[in-house]
Formats: structure tokens, sequence, C-alpha cells
């Protein structure tokens, strides 16, 4: 089963921290984890680069769920 893989679960820190950054910039944020984790390390400075990551991680994964959101309200 593929929701029953490692690494779902996040700090609610990192949650907390990805959900500021997307209220504070909304519109700069993706679905591509590496455009996402560039803007964090541009955005932020005091993280390492596992906290960068995951955050980044966070971000694609919310940004990725609320697409097809989108979808079904534009029809």
């Amino acid at each position: 089963m593929q929701g029953d893989s490692l690494g779902n679960v996040k700090p609610s820190f990192i949650k907390k921290l990805a959900k500021e950054l997307l209220k504070r910039y909304p519109g700069e944020f993706t679905e591509d984890f590496e455009k996402n984790k560039k803007l964090v390390e541009r955005l932020t400075t005091r993280y390492t680069k596992n906290v960068r990551n995951r955050i980044a991680g966070y971000i694609s994964r919310m940004m990725e769920k609320s697409k097809p959101a989108e979808n079904e309200q534009a029809s």
C-alpha cells in the first residue's frame, strides 16, 4: 500500500513554518520540490539543509493536494 511508506509524519514546527511561508508569500510556491527548496533557502536563513528540505517537501505536497481542489472548483 502506498500510504504506508515512511516519512509521512511531519513535526509540528515543519508544518507551522511551511504554512507561515505560504501565507506570507502566496503564489510563490509550486508543486516542484527543487524550486520550493531554493525559495525556502532564500526566504529563511537559520535552518539546516535537512529542515529546509523537509519544509520544501511539505510545501510541495500541500501544493499537490490543493491543485485537485482548485480544478474541482473551476468545473
